[in-house]
């Protein structure tokens, strides 16, 4: 008779170890999905130090198709999207890639890559608002809040930049920013409206192959040095295509299978204080009360987005 209680006992042990576990190796993807991404913005300024903007993100976005599709092949995903996937794989590709790595990437060549990221991280803010009109998602007046200040982090960023030509070049890579922001935030919301019935790494795959196409022919119009660039560009641009594009989307997916999505979305917001803090170690960038200010109202925002 004294096996029941036994056993009833040592049956929670079990499940408790295996959650433990699932959150601990969810947050060690989460941990390179924002380290990844956080490293990308600098790295994006780096390389439009000796590149145009298009043509930098052209080439790192025909290295990334090959290596994501690789990496699919290699999980034995299905490569070929359903017949009646292509119209939400298009409009998902042409927000969540094409103008967003456009107009993210003319941002960083506007700003400092530690402005850059804070403008285009307020994506989440724009979800929020995104949502009610096409998912019937009204906002509480706590993420109405959260818009607010998050916004207001953009704000004071661009106080006291709006003079002569440098104070038009920062509106200009503001707005790029923004722009790169709501669209992302609005391919999200429609993707959650009709998700794509496919593997996930296939689907990026795809998204960066097929996005990559305009901004190339873009790219045409630019004139850059090849013989100019030296072996710390290409590394950069190496960088660019793998890590970002390929193993921070699938690490991305996976600590969103394995986590809580609040947890996720807030984890998410070390990319922009890891941008700001390695752009201001590595490239020199200044690193003040207005940037600070800035990130600290971004952050919260977002964060309070997030848990609401």
């Amino acid at each position: 008779m004294s096996t029941g209680p036994v056993a009833r006992a040592a049956v929670p042990a079990v499940p408790a170890a295996a959650v433990v576990e699932r959150r601990a190796i969810g947050l060690g993807f989460l941990l390179v999905t924002a380290f990844g991404w956080g490293i990308n913005w600098p790295m994006m300024r780096l390389v439009l130090g000796e590149l145009p903007p298009l043509t930098a993100r052209a080439l790192s976005g025909a290295v990334g198709t090959v290596v994501a599709f690789a990496a699919a092949a290699l999980l034995r995903e299905r490569l070929r999207p359903p017949a009646g996937q292509w119209g939400a794989l298009l409009i998902s590709t042409i927000l969540n890639f094409s103008a967003f790595s456009a107009l993210s990437i003319m941002c960083v060549k506007l700003l400092d890559a530690s402005e850059a990221v804070i403008v285009v991280y307020t994506l989440p803010l724009w979800a929020v608002l995104l949502a009610w009109p096409l998912l019937g998602e009204r906002p509480t007046p706590a993420r109405i809040a959260a818009l607010v200040i998050g916004l207001s982090g953009v704000v004071v960023l661009m106080s006291g930049q709006l003079h002569f030509d440098q104070g038009w070049t920062t509106l200009a890579g503001v707005l790029c920013g923004l722009g790169a922001s709501i669209l992302f935030a609005l391919g999200t919301v429609l993707t959650k409206r009709r998700p794509l019935a496919m593997p996930q790494l296939a689907a990026v795959a795809w998204q960066i192959g097929l996005g990559t196409i305009p901004i190339a022919a873009l790219a045409l119009t630019e004139t850059p040095h090849w013989a100019g660039l030296t072996p710390g560009i290409w590394a950069g641009l190496a960088y660019l295509a793998t890590i970002p594009l390929s193993l921070c989307y699938y690490t991305w997916f996976r600590a969103l299978h394995l986590l809580p999505a609040s947890t996720a979305t807030i984890g998410s917001l070390l990319v922009p204080i890891i941008g700001v803090c390695v752009a201001a170690l590595a490239l020199g960038e200044p690193l003040g009360v207005r940037q600070i200010t800035a990130l600290v109202l971004t952050v919260g925002g977002v964060a309070l987005a997030a848990r609401t």
